[in-house]
């Protein structure tokens, strides 16, 4: 009688572990593909400034759909305050593959309440319309940099904001072309799809770098593992996603806003709208 008693009192504890891991598992599982945006702000202290700047940042919708014409997405930038000064889209905005409408909808949006500036991506170029969409973005009022700068007033302030095309133009010599029109009183950002190329963009003396592409290493362990494989950095990227500081210089990458778009589900790798706040030392 003890013997059979003792042996239902253990398999009840062990129907009890059993479905608290299964819970656990579950909860974990949840947390771990949640898709849901976030906001991520960063700041950049510069002797260059005498009062605050606010951009944001927006990079690889690829097309995705955040609500009902977008407003998940327009609504987090429009609830900011303060409100940003300019918007930076760092290239693949609109997908090769998904259709277009999602992008349209939130370039239309942006372009009407803020300054904003677009370099292209890869996928622009790989799905052959790029040139259309450059065309495009500048219909809508974006500004569109493809080896030019452009200054920017903000706080009765200015800074240069510098773009080049993704590799896949062919167009080498942008970069060239926006770093020989940097100068040093000025603060400068450079728009740039691919961080990988970092060393390529130390050459000139930008002082911040803002880029995108590699989606977060699409899967991390937060604490442990910032992304464990981004485009044309292969495993455990070394620029996946935060903010890099250099000596002259901090790059920032966004880990974007790809969702339904990618075939791979993000692991613990939220989509993001990154706000860069510089900030007068």
């Amino acid at each position: 009688m003890e013997n059979y008693t003792g042996r239902r009192r253990k398999k009840g504890r062990q129907v009890i572990w059993i479905a608290a891991a299964s819970v656990a598992a579950a909860v974990l599982l949840v947390v771990a593909c949640d898709s849901r945006l976030v906001l991520r702000t960063y700041t950049v202290e510069t002797e260059k400034l005498s009062g605050p700047v606010r951009l944001v940042v927006l990079t690889d919708l690829h097309s995705c759909r955040y609500g009902e014409d977008q407003q998940d997405l327009l609504g987090l930038v429009a609830g900011l305050s303060p409100q940003p000064d300019a918007v930076l889209l760092a290239g693949d905005i609109v997908d090769d593959e998904l259709p277009e409408e999602n992008a349209w909808t939130t370039i239309a949006g942006l372009a009407e309440a803020y300054p904003c500036f677009y370099v292209t991506g890869n996928h622009e170029w790989r799905g052959g319309e790029a040139e259309r969409i450059c065309v495009a973005m500048e219909d809508y009022g974006v500004t569109v940099l493809r080896g030019e700068t452009v200054d920017l007033a903000a706080a009765s302030q200015t800074i240069r904001i510098c773009g080049i095309d993704d590799p896949d133009a062919g167009a080498e010599e942008q970069l060239a072309q926006v770093g020989e029109q940097v100068e040093a009183e000025t603060f400068s950002v450079l728009l740039a799809h691919r961080p990988e190329r970092i060393e390529e963009y130390l050459r000139y003396p930008f002082d911040l770098i803002v880029s995108g592409h590699a989606h977060g290493g699409q899967w991390r362990i937060p604490g442990l593992l910032n992304g464990l494989f981004a485009p044309n950095q292969g495993l455990f990227p070394q620029y996946a996603g935060g903010q890099y500081s250099f000596e002259n210089a901090t790059l920032i990458v966004s880990r974007g806003l790809a969702r339904e778009s990618t075939r791979i589900p993000r692991i613990f790798n939220r989509p993001e709208v990154v706000v860069v706040d510089l900030a007068p030392e």
